[in-house]
């Protein structure tokens, strides 16, 4: 079994952050791993747009502007308890940028949080964290932030 000394942690950045960031710190001061924070600003425009629609890329572009100032606080409020502590802001699908990131980062444990969607959301939806359960090449851990 490989150590546990690297953890992925993907953020949405939504209310419930702060509670997964608080566990993520938790368990990565009681193995004295380091954590790896991921944003994804994910593009919901397509290339099948209609010629001559205004572009997006201006937003995503303020997206992940904002994201990276807010990971960057993150990792700035939890230095003191996990010295090795990183974050980046990607572009692109957040499962396959997800399971990527853990790949090369050689994550010992990806910790993910959970909305718990049931019924007709997660049937519409689909679950984040169930797809990127059945990708990532390491132990995940999942945490319903919610509850």
């Amino acid at each position: 079994m490989k150590d546990i000394t690297k953890i992925v942690v993907p953020i949405d950045l939504d209310r419930h952050t702060k509670k997964l960031v608080e566990f993520s710190v938790y368990v990565a001061e009681k193995f004295s791993a380091g954590i790896r924070f991921i944003h994804v600003v994910e593009n919901i425009a397509t290339g099948d747009m209609m010629i001559g629609s205004p572009s997006f890329e201006p937003i995503y572009e303020e997206q992940a502007r904002k994201a990276k100032i807010a990971v960057d606080g993150i990792i700035e409020d939890n230095r003191t308890v996990v010295g090795d502590m990183d974050g980046v802001v990607i572009r692109g699908d957040i499962v396959e940028e997800v399971v990527k990131y853990a790949d090369t980062e050689d994550a010992g444990l990806l910790i993910i949080g959970t909305h718990g969607a049931r019924g007709l959301e997660r049937i519409l939806l689909g679950s984040v964290a169930e797809r990127v359960l059945k990708s990532v090449h390491c132990p995940t851990l999942t945490m319903n932030p919610y509850k």
